[in-house]
């Protein structure tokens, strides 16, 4: 698949994609078959998310996955890439302070990572991201529906529907940025709340049930496959499998609906 560019992702060619006004297509991937063919045919970023606890390991929530089951399968899709830069989920607790976080982190990119990711905003997770930077560690962080908290949320909801809980949303979005993440991920917020904080934020954003405005989309493999994981299918999620007619192409399908803006329609929208 033809792409703005062939040269690899790098994390200030994430900036760069939002200045060029290009959205980011990213992608969980968690072996070497499937990140091959994710990265050959357009995605910008593949992501090894701890949703492989649900979808790969069988579990109910994503709590019970490891530093070292990431570092696992990181390593499997680190020898594949050619293009795409490779994200890695920090698990539960992995960054509870911020020493475990720079443990954690170091493991993940010595496996092939080139960014890490951690949920959440609170005074220990800035602490963490402030941390991992200034230890030139580059940050993903993601806010809204975290699936660690989903104890405390009471399941998968979304988040920011009320305006405290926006407004903490809009403040937490700039504290991760201030701290010195370089990439925001948004889940299962509404879309008129994701644009008010993209439009705000200094870094670029990646949406996952959070409207058409942000400078990316993520789907978990499975979800953007029509693969039955054994949960209920969330909205925001379509079946590109049924278009693109094979993997190759359902991955051509998605980045281009990416692309020109018509993933996530409004049926996909909180």
């Amino acid at each position: 698949m033809s792409s703005a560019t062939d040269k690899p992702i790098t994390v200030p060619g994430l900036a760069d994609a939002r200045r060029a006004g290009r959205r980011l297509a990213m992608l969980t991937a968690y072996d070497a078959g499937f990140a091959r063919v994710f990265d050959a045919n357009g995605a910008d970023l593949i992501l090894v998310g701890d949703s492989l606890g649900m979808v790969v390991q069988g579990h109910d929530s994503t709590l019970p996955v490891t530093v070292e089951d990431i570092a696992y399968h990181t390593r499997s899709v680190a020898r594949v890439l050619r293009r795409a830069l490779l994200v890695a989920d920090l698990p539960f607790q992995s960054d509870a302070t911020p020493e475990r976080a720079l443990d954690a982190s170091t493991a993940l990119l010595q496996a092939g990572a080139g960014m890490v990711k951690l949920e959440g905003a609170g005074p220990h997770k800035l602490a963490a991201i402030r941390f991992l930077s200034a230890r030139e560690i580059p940050v993903s962080a993601h806010l809204g529906l975290t699936p660690q908290s989903v104890l405390r949320f009471g399941g998968y909801k979304v988040q920011g529907r009320e305006e405290a809980a926006a407004a903490q949303l809009r403040a937490d979005a700039l504290a991760v940025a201030e701290a010195g993440a370089a990439l925001l991920v948004l889940e299962c917020v509404p879309s008129a709340l994701a644009a008010e904080i993209t439009d705000a934020s200094p870094i670029p954003t990646i949406g996952i049930g959070a409207g058409p405005h942000c400078d990316g989309q993520v789907l978990v493999q499975h979800d953007m496959l029509g693969l039955d994981s054994g949960h209920r299918r969330p909205k925001f999620v379509k079946d590109f499998l049924a278009e693109g007619g094979s993997v190759a192409g359902a991955v051509r399908a998605y980045v281009q609906a990416v692309r020109d803006g018509s993933f996530p329609g409004p049926e996909h929208l909180y």
